[in-house]
This record gives structure tokens, C-alpha cells and sequence, in this order.
């Protein structure tokens, strides 16, 4: 088992993180190494997986807080949860359907924080402190403004923003390039891009980004 990333391991070419809990989260495959078991994160599911095999860095430490936008069902929010053993991650969902999951979830761990609320109006969860990282999923047209206007109120001056850019929630018609260089050209008022690629062969039509702060 090889550490790459803070609390994010690959082995035989599969990426994993350990398991901070002996509960199945979404069907992903455990394995046992050396007395300690890790769970596989698997990247067809989470953006952020995908992102780590195709050579992104994603600067989260054990320590880190993490402001996650978007968090479903909780996917990612466990693997994040499994790196951040001396942190927390605090998970905005709008639905509250896969909402349940996510609260069971947090239930199950000590470091997540679920809040049933709209990313567009951050200060409905305003409780939530100023983290080291922001993290963004979220399948609507608006999703940079949307993501800008989080950073600006919750993301330290040295902290990182993260974003899952998907492409057919903005244009179901326009060049992909086109739409990817105008949510950048936005990002760029505000942010410095450090690292970006796209997922495929994990996630068609997304771009991730990771920035920082000018």
C-alpha cells in the first residue's frame, strides 16, 4: 500500500483511503493490509477520486476543514472523512431524498457535518467556520458564481478551492472548450488555477480545477 496523498493510498493501480468506519457506504470494495483495513474509492463515482488518478493533488491534510458543496448521498464526504482524521467536513446537500444518506452517514461519524440547505445562500449555514479547503459538485448552470460567492465568505486566504466544473449543466449544446474556458475566465477575477484536468476516462464532460485565492 503506497501513500500518495495525505490519507490516500493506491494499491495494484486502485486508489483508497482508511477506513474510518467498518461500514459499506456505497457497495466499495475493503481490503485488509497489514492489520489495517481500507476502503477503495472508487473514481467513476467521485469526482475528487477521479481527479487524484488523473494527477491531481488535492492539498487536504489530516488536519484540514472542509467545506463540501454538493455532498449527495455522501460518496466523497466518507472518503474525505477517512483522510481528515483530526478535522471535519461540513456537507451542504439541497435534496433532501439522498439528504437522508447523507445524515445517516454523518450519524455513523464524529467528523461530518450535514446541513439541508441551498449553496446559492451560504449565510443559511453560516455556522460553519472558515476552512482550509472548499469542494464543489454541483450540477447547475450558475455553479461558478455559486462557488465564488462560498470562498469568498468561508475559504482562508491560503486555502484551496476545488471544483467539479460539469460542463452539460451549463450548455446541453455548446462546445465543451468553450464552456470550460468561460467558467475559467470567471474563476480568474478571483482565483489563481494551479492544477486542472479533466476526467475522462472516469466522468465525461468535467473539468477539475484546483485554485487558489489571488
Amino acid at each position: 500500500m503506497e501513500e500518495i496523498q495525505p490519507g490516500i493510498y493506491t494499491r495494484k493501480g486502485k486508489l483508497y483511503t482508511e477506513a474510518g468506519s467498518d461500514q459499506k457506504v456505497y457497495g466499495e470494495p475493503f481490503i485488509n493490509v497489514e492489520g489495517k483495513d481500507y476502503r477503495q474509492w472508487v473514481p467513476e463515482r467521485s469526482k475528487a477520486g477521479a481527479a487524484v488518478l488523473n494527477g491531481i493533488d488535492l492539498k487536504i491534510n489530516r488536519t484540514d476543514n472542509v467545506l463540501y458543496l454538493g455532498a449527495a448521498s455522501g460518496t466523497t464526504v466518507s472518503h474525505f472523512s477517512d483522510i481528515l482524521s483530526d478535522g471535519f467536513v461540513y456537507g451542504v446537500e439541497y435534496s433532501d431524498t439522498v439528504f437522508r444518506s447523507l445524515l445517516k452517514l454523518a450519524e455513523q461519524r464524529e467528523n461530518i457535518v450535514p446541513f439541508l440547505d441551498n449553496a446559492r445562500k451560504p449565510e443559511n449555514y453560516s455556522k460553519v467556520p472558515e476552512v482550509d479547503i472548499v469542494f464543489q459538485d454541483i450540477s447547475q448552470r450558475d455553479q461558478a458564481e455559486i462557488f465564488i460567492k462560498n470562498c469568498e465568505k468561508f475559504l482562508k486566504d491560503d486555502g484551496t478551492a476545488l471544483l467539479a466544473v460539469k460542463a452539460r449543466s451549463i450548455s446541453s449544446s455548446r462546445d465543451l472548450n468553450d464552456i470550460f474556458e468561460e467558467v475559467k475566465d470567471k474563476l480568474r477575477e478571483e482565483f489563481r488555477i494551479v492544477e486542472e484536468t479533466e476526467l475522462e476516462p472516469y466522468e465525461k464532460e468535467h473539468l477539475f480545477l484546483k485554485m487558489k485565492k489571488k
